[in-house]
């Protein structure tokens, strides 16, 4: 049955909207070249879209040309402010940006273990306030949060855990309704920042890839055929939980020490350059990527066994982890994400890639994280662009 007529407009209107959102700018002519409309259906929808105030006249195409044909149309990108939080255990990160992307404003603040929930929640919400106005809004029209833990499939939200501050639960809840307008989403740090790796970092190329996140903490997205994969509970790619050898026991359903997170999680990786001669103040994310950078650099730069030897064990624990994604999951690429994979680059990578092909008959691509530490507060923008734009790009009348 052909659609009707306000059916294939829709159609026809959101198609140009996704271009000039990734194309740019475009001209009439150029917008029915990339759609293969008619010159007549291009007019109507350009005359449509800009009468709805989502695009409007930026320019013209070439100092030679001039008349209608020559107009560059481009979305309006003040038409919605958004805002994307990465809500970590010791802080919050923020970032607004335009409707077309163009980050406008951002900010961070520490949140100590000690903060009580009530003002760890107002210092974080108040940082939001400061960063939407300093971008010239007066509030956010779409928020992206993301956050460690769980999200419960049937309602999204972010499930209680005992390992994770209060005030994370209660901030999603509090910024709903401060910006009671805005759309609000929660959704796991690590899957953020696969979509994020997908789109802008090392995953461009693939459709099905794992994102394996190295820092403070360890976690996994499963990107299948262009999907992002969540599992019936929200938990697929809990890999701090997986048993591996080289621990001292069992992890149990509380706590994942004795888990993967032993090996290669931060304090792990702290410790064990500890042990090779490279020490660091602290035990956070931040100190174990900069050991793992300076051991990267002494190793680059000449012979040292320390380092090398750092790197090499370091290389073992993570492989068990790769490898074992890649028996269940058959993935073919494994990004090395978070600070710690970023920091290890290419020669980490290849360390990696070196040990589970001899551990694994099947073919996988290990590469560095192209985004690092901000992928998580990427991947945020990201779906709160897209979330905005389905709503504002959606027929008259009907909701997305």
């Amino acid at each position: 049955m052909p659609a009707s007529p306000s059916t294939a407009r829709a159609i026809n209107d959101r198609l140009a909207l996704r271009l000039l959102q990734r194309e740019g700018p475009l001209t009439a002519g150029q917008l029915k070249q990339l759609t293969g409309l008619s010159r007549p259906t291009v007019a109507d929808l350009v005359e449509r879209l800009t009468e709805a105030g989502l695009i409007t006249v930026v320019g013209e195409a070439g100092e030679q040309r001039r008349g209608p044909n020559a107009k560059l149309y481009g979305i309006v990108a003040g038409r919605a402010h958004l805002a994307a939080l990465d809500v970590r255990t010791e802080g919050v990160a923020v970032a607004v940006s335009d409707l077309v992307g163009t980050v406008l404003a951002e900010a961070s603040v520490p949140i100590g273990g000690d903060t009580g929930t009530g003002p760890a929640v107002e210092r974080a919400v108040a940082l939001v306030e400061r960063a939407v106005k300093e971008a010239g809004a007066d509030r956010p029209h779409t928020v992206g949060i993301g956050a460690p833990g769980l999200i419960d499939p049937a309602s999204g939200e972010l499930r209680d855990s005992s390992g994770l501050p209060q005030w994370h639960r209660a901030l999603v809840a509090t910024l709903q309704e401060r910006f009671p307008d805005a759309r609000v989403s929660v959704e796991n740090e690590t899957n953020l920042a696969a979509l994020a790796e997908q789109r802008d970092g090392a995953a461009r190329d693939r459709d099905t890839f794992v994102l394996l996140w190295l820092g403070h903490g360890t976690g996994a997205a499963v990107v299948l055929d262009g999907k992002l994969r969540r599992g019936a509970s929200g938990g697929t790619g809990e890999i701090g939980f997986l048993p591996v050898p080289g621990t001292t026991g069992l992890p149990s359903a509380t706590d994942c020490a004795g888990g993967f997170h032993s090996l290669a999680g931060s304090a792990a990786i702290t410790r064990l350059a500890a042990e090779h001669g490279l020490t660091a103040e602290g035990a956070h994310a931040p100190d174990a990527a900069r050991l793992v950078g300076e051991a990267v650099a002494r190793t680059g730069g000449g012979e040292d066994d320390a380092a090398r030897h750092f790197l090499d064990v370091l290389a073992d624990r993570i492989a068990l982890g790769v490898a074992s994604v890649v028996a269940v999951l058959d993935p073919g690429c494994v990004v090395l994400g978070g600070e710690v994979g970023q920091a290890g680059g290419a020669p980490l990578a290849a360390l990696v890639e070196e040990r589970v092909r001899r551990m694994s008959p099947l073919p996988a691509a290990v590469r560095p994280s192209a985004l690092g530490g901000t992928a998580v507060l990427r991947g945020a923008l990201l779906t709160a662009r897209d979330q905005a734009q389905d709503e504002l790009f959606a027929p008259p009348g009907r909701s997305v």
